[in-house]
C-alpha cells in the first residue's frame, strides 16, 4: 500500500472515541462492531479486492445494522422513549440507502461500492452523534429492566422490521 493509499485509508477509518458511547453496552459494542467492520471493508476496497471479498463483508455488515436497529428499536419501544417513532423512521431511511447501493452494484455500477463506503461513514458518525444522542439521557432517567442482562437484549424480543432484513 503506498503513502496516498495508506492516507486515505487512515482517513477513512473510525476509531472508537468515547463520544461514541451512548451509555448502554449492548449498543456501544455493536456501534464498535459496525465501525471495525466497515474499517475491514474500506481496507479489502483498498488493496482492490472490491468483487473478491466485498460482498461478504456487505453482507454480515447488514446483518451487524439489523441486529443494532432492532435493538435500539425495542429498548426505545420498552421505555416509552417519545422519540421511538422517529428514530425508527431514521433507520428505515439508512436501509433503504444502502439496499439502493448494493442494488446499484448489482446492476454493474462500479462506483456504487466507494459512494457506500462515504455514505456510510457519515451517516453512522451523524446517527451517533445526533440521532442516537436523543436517547441517552431518557435511558439513564428511564433504566431497563424488562431485558434482564444486557446480553439479554437480543433474545428478548423477535426483531423489528427495519428494511434490512426481509
Amino acid at each position: 500500500m503506498g503513502w496516498l493509499s495508506l492516507k486515505v485509508c487512515l482517513m477513512f477509518s473510525f476509531y472508537w472515541k468515547s463520544k461514541y458511547s451512548v451509555g448502554v453496552s449492548e449498543l456501544d459494542e455493536q456501534h464498535h462492531a459496525i465501525m471495525d467492520r466497515l474499517n475491514e471493508l474500506h481496507e479489502e476496497m483498498m488493496n482492490g479486492k472490491v468483487n473478491d471479498a466485498v460482498a461478504p463483508l456487505i453482507g454480515s455488515l447488514v446483518s451487524l445494522a439489523a441486529e443494532h436497529f432492532a435493538t435500539e428499536e425495542r429498548l426505545m419501544e420498552s421505555t416509552g422513549f417519545p422519540g421511538h417513532a422517529g428514530h425508527c423512521a431514521k433507520h428505515r431511511e439508512v436501509s433503504r440507502r444502502v439496499a439502493e447501493f448494493i442494488a446499484r452494484h448489482d446492476h454493474g455500477d462500479k462506483a456504487a461500492y466507494s459512494q457506500f463506503m462515504y455514505f456510510l461513514r457519515g451517516a453512522i458518525i451523524r446517527h451517533i452523534l445526533k440521532e442516537d444522542r436523543q436517547y441517552v439521557s431518557w435511558f439513564a432517567e428511564h433504566p431497563i429492566h424488562n431485558f434482564g442482562s444486557p446480553r439479554d437484549l437480543k433474545a428478548a424480543a423477535p426483531l423489528s422490521s427495519t428494511g434490512l432484513r426481509s
